[in-house]
């Protein structure tokens, strides 16, 4: 049967009429409001095939189990006001622990998974007391045996391991010492914040990133940069600093990745205590704006969100209040894409929620006092 030309001009017209993927509402829902919440990681923490959310507001680290985010309190005593956070199996027992850090004076600990998570008490370990200034944990395979590992810094100027950035290799069992080593030994000053791992250079091993606020707290007065590590073939040694670039005000976040499909491996960043998402094209560093006035977008990640296997970018601005998503065409140029409004944050996650098989946004709002989760609509 042949269509009227009517029906197929009016057809084509509602098809050209229609949004992209890309323009389609993220679907906001709230996990938890009541207090400031700096971080807040997911993971299934329950074993019942669902994604949980532990976070730590109000000093108080809380496990929301999924699906109607139903409280239950992992550690209230003492009170501990957690910077940042991490999820990694720490013992090695197949299941997903808590890994926490607080600031100054630094602490990392972890809690640990019981058997009946909903019954019984998740006992907390120490994994590092002497590091002091934690503002940025990361897990990755550090010495690439197949296990995972722990990085973090030591931002600030006081203490053993002042200005450093450090990891930690997991013991084989819960109750032994993790086995710090200082990878930047005094050469990361200016309050670092967050770091990323990736093999920046091709040689088959993982570097690292990090960046440095600077700022009025900065008395060192050697902020405002972004660097990478260059891994040597023993990781507990100390590794090699490269300079990205030292004029960037407020740097935070820093990700290695591929950005134009060149094949070489690039960097994007933020500057979350000054404004402007950035990426860096290798090998020369060559420095583009995906976003030069976004205010305070202080975190970061850097995933495929709309699975057309490029990467793309996300932050949720502190200070414009503003969750956005970047969308990469493939050769480093970025469309904007508003996620949702009057959010803030500190810390934000890529992770799919709703097992539909994509990445959704967790977002923990510090001055917000929420924690948050935008649905990917993409796929």
């Amino acid at each position: 049967m042949r269509l009227p030309n009517t029906f197929l001009t009016l057809l084509l017209l509602c098809w050209i009429a229609l949004p992209s993927r890309a323009e389609l509402p993220w679907k906001r829902s709230v996990v938890y409001s009541g207090a400031s919440c700096a971080t807040a990681v997911a993971a299934d923490f329950t074993g019942d095939g669902r994604v949980d959310v532990i976070c730590n507001a109000g000093n108080v680290t809380r496990l929301l189990v999924a699906p109607k985010w139903t409280e239950v309190v992992l550690a209230a005593e003492p009170p501990l006001g957690l910077i940042h956070s991490e999820t990694m199996d720490a013992d090695g027992d197949g299941d997903p622990d808590f890994i926490g850090a607080r600031y100054s004076p630094g602490l990392v600990f972890w809690l640990e998974r019981p058997q009946h998570p909903l019954k019984e008490r998740w006992p907390m370990r120490v994994v590092d007391e002497r590091v002091n200034g934690i503002h940025g944990l990361l897990v990755g395979d550090v010495d690439s045996d197949g296990t995972p590992d722990l990085l973090a810094n030591s931002a600030q100027p006081v203490g053993p391991f002042k200005h450093s950035l450090v990891w930690y290799r997991r013991p084989r069992a819960a109750e032994q010492s993790w086995t710090r080593s200082v990878f930047a030994r005094g050469d990361a000053p200016g309050l670092s914040h967050y770091l990323g791992l990736g093999d920046v250079n091709g040689d088959g091993r993982p570097d690292a990133a990090s960046g440095a606020k600077g700022g009025p707290q900065d008395t060192s007065r050697m902020g405002n940069w972004f660097a990478w590590w260059e891994a040597p073939r023993d990781p507990t040694g100390v590794w090699t600093k490269h300079l990205i670039s030292d004029s960037e005000p407020g740097a935070t976040n820093i990700h290695p990745a591929d950005v134009n499909g060149d094949g070489q491996t690039d960097f994007v960043a933020s500057r979350g205590h000054g404004q402007g998402v950035v990426w860096f094209e290798a090998p020369h560093w060559k420095r583009h704006d995906i976003h030069a006035t976004l205010r305070g977008p202080h975190c970061l990640v850097v995933c495929d969100l709309d699975g057309d296997g490029d990467p793309d970018a996300a932050t949720c601005a502190k200070d414009d209040r503003l969750a956005v998503w970047f969308e990469n065409d493939g050769r480093g140029q970025f469309t904007t894409h508003v996620v949702g409004r009057d959010q803030a944050a500190y810390d934000i996650r890529a992770v799919d929620i709703d097992g539909d098989g994509d990445l959704d946004l967790l977002v923990a709002g510090q001055a917000s006092q929420n924690v948050v989760w935008y649905a990917n609509p993409t796929r």
